[in-house]
Protein backbone atom coordinates (compact mmCIF):
# COMPACT_ATOMS: atom_id res chain seq x y z
CA UNK A 1 0.00 0.00 0.00
CA UNK A 2 0.98 3.22 0.03
CA UNK A 3 -0.94 6.50 0.90
CA UNK A 4 -0.54 9.81 3.01
CA UNK A 5 -1.04 9.84 6.75
CA UNK A 6 -4.16 10.68 8.55
CA UNK A 7 -3.06 9.86 11.90
CA UNK A 8 -0.27 8.50 14.02
CA UNK A 9 -0.69 6.27 17.65
CA UNK A 10 0.77 8.04 20.74
CA UNK A 11 4.06 5.82 20.10
CA UNK A 12 5.17 6.64 16.50
CA UNK A 13 8.28 8.46 16.50
CA UNK A 14 9.06 8.11 12.64
CA UNK A 15 5.99 9.55 11.04
CA UNK A 16 3.49 12.45 11.26
CA UNK A 17 0.59 13.62 10.04
CA UNK A 18 0.72 14.47 6.45
CA UNK A 19 3.93 12.15 5.49
CA UNK A 20 3.63 10.39 2.41
CA UNK A 21 4.68 6.85 2.76
CA UNK A 22 4.47 2.82 1.10
CA UNK A 23 4.94 -0.41 2.89
CA UNK A 24 2.72 -3.32 3.38
CA UNK A 25 -0.30 -3.62 6.28
CA UNK A 26 -3.60 -6.05 6.36
CA UNK A 27 -6.76 -4.43 4.43
CA UNK A 28 -4.96 -2.74 2.06
CA UNK A 29 -7.91 -2.47 -0.75
CA UNK A 30 -9.67 0.28 1.63
CA UNK A 31 -9.48 4.48 1.52
CA UNK A 32 -8.34 4.08 4.99
CA UNK A 33 -5.76 1.38 6.33
CA UNK A 34 -3.80 1.35 9.52
CA UNK A 35 -0.68 -0.17 9.77
CA UNK A 36 2.31 -1.05 12.09
CA UNK A 37 5.28 1.92 12.01
CA UNK A 38 8.06 -0.82 11.41
CA UNK A 39 5.92 -1.77 8.23
CA UNK A 40 6.13 1.40 6.42
CA UNK A 41 9.05 4.36 4.80
CA UNK A 42 8.56 7.19 3.33
CA UNK A 43 7.55 6.99 -0.61
CA UNK A 44 10.46 7.20 -3.20
CA UNK A 45 9.69 11.00 -3.96
CA UNK A 46 10.22 10.31 -7.72
CA UNK A 47 7.28 7.66 -7.31
CA UNK A 48 3.35 8.19 -7.85
CA UNK A 49 1.17 6.69 -5.28
CA UNK A 50 0.44 3.78 -7.55
CA UNK A 51 3.88 2.93 -8.44
CA UNK A 52 5.10 3.05 -4.54
CA UNK A 53 2.05 0.84 -3.19
CA UNK A 54 3.33 -1.94 -5.98
CA UNK A 55 6.62 -2.73 -4.57
CA UNK A 56 6.74 -3.68 -0.73
CA UNK A 57 5.60 -7.60 -1.39
CA UNK A 58 7.54 -7.76 -4.66
CA UNK A 59 9.83 -5.96 -4.60
CA UNK A 60 11.43 -7.43 -0.84
CA UNK A 61 10.87 -10.60 -2.19
CA UNK A 62 13.58 -9.68 -5.29
CA UNK A 63 15.77 -7.93 -2.97
CA UNK A 64 16.20 -10.43 -0.05
CA UNK A 65 15.89 -13.38 -2.58
CA UNK A 66 18.81 -12.41 -4.21
CA UNK A 67 20.75 -10.27 -1.57
CA UNK A 68 20.55 -12.28 1.37
CA UNK A 69 19.36 -15.87 -0.03
CA UNK A 70 21.19 -15.83 -2.98
CA UNK A 71 24.18 -13.83 -2.18
CA UNK A 72 24.54 -11.48 -5.15
CA UNK A 73 28.30 -10.81 -6.41
CA UNK A 74 29.32 -8.14 -8.84
CA UNK A 75 29.91 -9.50 -12.74
CA UNK A 76 27.76 -13.22 -11.25
CA UNK A 77 25.67 -14.47 -14.15
CA UNK A 78 22.25 -14.80 -12.86
CA UNK A 79 19.28 -16.13 -14.27
CA UNK A 80 15.78 -14.87 -13.39
CA UNK A 81 12.87 -17.97 -13.77
CA UNK A 82 9.60 -15.72 -14.37
CA UNK A 83 11.28 -12.13 -15.10
CA UNK A 84 8.31 -10.41 -16.20
CA UNK A 85 6.16 -11.25 -13.45
CA UNK A 86 5.56 -8.89 -10.31
CA UNK A 87 8.78 -10.23 -8.37
CA UNK A 88 10.29 -10.94 -11.98
CA UNK A 89 10.35 -7.32 -12.95
CA UNK A 90 12.15 -6.23 -9.75
CA UNK A 91 14.38 -9.16 -9.75
CA UNK A 92 16.03 -7.92 -12.92
CA UNK A 93 16.31 -4.41 -11.73
CA UNK A 94 17.70 -5.25 -8.40
CA UNK A 95 20.59 -7.68 -9.95
CA UNK A 96 21.55 -5.43 -12.31
CA UNK A 97 22.20 -2.66 -9.32
CA UNK A 98 24.24 -5.12 -8.08
CA UNK A 99 26.34 -5.46 -11.11
CA UNK A 100 25.51 -8.59 -12.47
CA UNK A 101 25.23 -10.05 -15.47
CA UNK A 102 21.36 -10.95 -15.95
CA UNK A 103 19.51 -13.17 -18.20
CA UNK A 104 15.72 -13.37 -17.68
CA UNK A 105 13.05 -16.02 -18.90
CA UNK A 106 9.89 -14.93 -20.11
CA UNK A 107 6.50 -15.64 -23.00
CA UNK A 108 7.08 -14.20 -26.31
CA UNK A 109 5.07 -10.82 -25.80
CA UNK A 110 7.69 -9.67 -22.68
CA UNK A 111 11.04 -10.52 -24.36
CA UNK A 112 11.39 -6.99 -25.06
CA UNK A 113 10.00 -5.41 -22.12
CA UNK A 114 12.29 -7.54 -19.81
CA UNK A 115 15.43 -6.09 -21.96
CA UNK A 116 13.70 -2.55 -21.53
CA UNK A 117 13.88 -3.26 -17.38
CA UNK A 118 17.90 -4.16 -17.83
CA UNK A 119 18.42 -7.48 -18.68
CA UNK A 120 21.21 -8.35 -20.87
CA UNK A 121 19.40 -10.72 -22.77
CA UNK A 122 15.72 -12.56 -22.53
CA UNK A 123 15.09 -16.05 -23.72
CA UNK A 124 11.35 -16.52 -24.48
CA UNK A 125 10.53 -20.21 -22.76
CA UNK A 126 8.54 -21.11 -25.77
CA UNK A 127 10.76 -21.23 -28.08
CA UNK A 128 14.03 -22.44 -25.55
CA UNK A 129 14.04 -24.64 -22.87
CA UNK A 130 16.92 -22.28 -21.09
CA UNK A 131 17.60 -25.85 -18.60
CA UNK A 132 19.39 -27.26 -21.48
CA UNK A 133 21.37 -24.53 -23.06
CA UNK A 134 24.99 -24.53 -22.94
CA UNK A 135 24.97 -20.91 -20.49
CA UNK A 136 25.89 -21.83 -16.54
CA UNK A 137 24.51 -19.55 -13.92
CA UNK A 138 25.91 -18.44 -10.40
CA UNK A 139 22.99 -17.71 -9.35
CA UNK A 140 19.41 -18.76 -10.31
CA UNK A 141 16.16 -16.94 -9.00
CA UNK A 142 13.12 -19.27 -9.29
CA UNK A 143 9.88 -16.88 -9.34
CA UNK A 144 8.07 -19.80 -11.42
CA UNK A 145 8.58 -23.05 -10.13
CA UNK A 146 8.20 -24.94 -13.03
CA UNK A 147 11.71 -27.13 -13.19
CA UNK A 148 12.80 -29.78 -11.24
CA UNK A 149 15.93 -29.24 -9.17
CA UNK A 150 17.65 -31.16 -11.22
CA UNK A 151 17.18 -28.96 -14.03
CA UNK A 152 18.55 -26.33 -12.66
CA UNK A 153 21.43 -28.27 -11.19
CA UNK A 154 22.54 -28.78 -15.32
CA UNK A 155 22.74 -25.24 -15.53
CA UNK A 156 24.35 -23.84 -12.20
CA UNK A 157 28.43 -23.75 -12.20
CA UNK A 158 29.90 -25.71 -9.75
CA UNK A 159 29.41 -23.33 -6.60
CA UNK A 160 26.43 -21.56 -8.14
CA UNK A 161 23.07 -21.19 -5.65
CA UNK A 162 19.16 -21.80 -6.75
CA UNK A 163 16.48 -19.67 -4.67
CA UNK A 164 13.13 -20.64 -5.08
CA UNK A 165 10.28 -17.78 -4.19
CA UNK A 166 7.62 -19.36 -2.02
CA UNK A 167 4.45 -18.01 -0.91
CA UNK A 168 1.23 -19.32 0.95
CA UNK A 169 -0.35 -20.75 -2.54
CA UNK A 170 2.89 -22.86 -2.66
CA UNK A 171 2.45 -24.95 0.39
CA UNK A 172 3.00 -27.99 -0.68
CA UNK A 173 5.41 -27.30 -3.37
CA UNK A 174 7.43 -25.43 -0.38
CA UNK A 175 7.32 -28.64 1.71
CA UNK A 176 8.69 -30.82 -0.91
CA UNK A 177 11.14 -28.79 -2.61
CA UNK A 178 12.74 -27.96 0.58
CA UNK A 179 13.04 -31.33 1.37
CA UNK A 180 14.49 -31.89 -1.90
CA UNK A 181 16.67 -29.31 -1.85
CA UNK A 182 18.01 -30.00 1.98
CA UNK A 183 18.95 -33.91 0.18
CA UNK A 184 20.78 -32.42 -2.82
CA UNK A 185 22.32 -29.65 -0.98
CA UNK A 186 24.39 -32.31 1.55
CA UNK A 187 26.11 -34.30 -1.68
CA UNK A 188 26.85 -31.41 -3.92
CA UNK A 189 28.88 -27.99 -3.67
CA UNK A 190 25.80 -26.34 -5.36
CA UNK A 191 23.55 -24.55 -2.88
CA UNK A 192 19.41 -25.04 -3.43
CA UNK A 193 16.94 -23.40 -0.67
CA UNK A 194 13.81 -21.42 -0.82
CA UNK A 195 12.12 -18.25 1.12
CA UNK A 196 9.34 -16.05 1.77
CA UNK A 197 9.99 -12.48 2.10
CA UNK A 198 9.73 -10.50 5.00
CA UNK A 199 8.55 -6.60 5.39
CA UNK A 200 11.09 -4.43 7.36
CA UNK A 201 11.81 -0.39 7.65
CA UNK A 202 15.27 -1.23 6.36
CA UNK A 203 14.86 -2.92 2.90
CA UNK A 204 11.87 -0.30 2.33
CA UNK A 205 14.48 2.55 2.51
CA UNK A 206 16.91 0.27 0.31
CA UNK A 207 14.10 -0.17 -2.30
CA UNK A 208 13.49 3.96 -2.22
CA UNK A 209 16.59 4.59 -2.72
CA UNK A 210 17.13 2.46 -6.16
CA UNK A 211 14.06 3.96 -7.34
CA UNK A 212 15.22 7.44 -6.32
CA UNK A 213 18.50 6.84 -8.25
CA UNK A 214 16.59 5.92 -10.98
CA UNK A 215 18.04 2.18 -10.60
CA UNK A 216 14.67 0.54 -10.32
CA UNK A 217 10.95 1.59 -12.22
CA UNK A 218 7.74 -0.10 -11.07
CA UNK A 219 6.20 -2.00 -14.17
CA UNK A 220 2.68 -2.03 -13.83
CA UNK A 221 0.35 -3.74 -16.09
CA UNK A 222 -3.00 -2.39 -15.06
CA UNK A 223 -5.04 0.17 -13.29
CA UNK A 224 -8.50 -0.43 -11.62
CA UNK A 225 -10.94 1.45 -9.13
CA UNK A 226 -10.76 0.30 -5.68
CA UNK A 227 -14.59 -0.63 -7.04
CA UNK A 228 -13.30 -3.11 -9.70
CA UNK A 229 -10.96 -5.14 -6.75
CA UNK A 230 -12.70 -7.83 -8.34
CA UNK A 231 -11.70 -7.79 -11.47
CA UNK A 232 -8.30 -7.39 -10.92
CA UNK A 233 -8.05 -10.14 -8.39
CA UNK A 234 -9.53 -12.71 -11.27
CA UNK A 235 -6.62 -10.91 -13.74
CA UNK A 236 -4.10 -11.66 -11.33
CA UNK A 237 -5.12 -14.94 -10.62
CA UNK A 238 -4.71 -16.12 -14.60
CA UNK A 239 -1.01 -15.86 -14.45
CA UNK A 240 -0.24 -13.45 -17.12
CA UNK A 241 -0.05 -10.23 -15.70
CA UNK A 242 2.98 -8.20 -16.77
CA UNK A 243 4.70 -6.65 -13.54
CA UNK A 244 2.14 -5.73 -11.00
CA UNK A 245 -1.56 -4.51 -10.92
CA UNK A 246 -2.66 -1.66 -8.99
CA UNK A 247 -5.67 -0.56 -7.13
CA UNK A 248 -6.33 3.09 -7.23
CA UNK A 249 -8.24 4.76 -4.75
CA UNK A 250 -10.57 7.88 -5.57
CA UNK A 251 -11.18 7.01 -9.51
Amino acid sequence: MAGQVEAVGRNVSRFKTGDEVFGTCRGAFAEYASAPESKLALKPANASFEQAAAVPIAGLTALQGLRDHGQIKRNEKVLINGAAGGVGTFAVQVAKSFGADVTGICSTRNVEMVRSIGADRSIDYTQEDFTQGAARYDLILDCISNHSLLAYKRILNPNGRLVIVGGPTKVWIILILALKALVLSRFVSQKFGMFIATSNQQDLAVLRELIESGKMTPVIDRRYALSETPEAIRYLEEGHARGKVAIIVGT
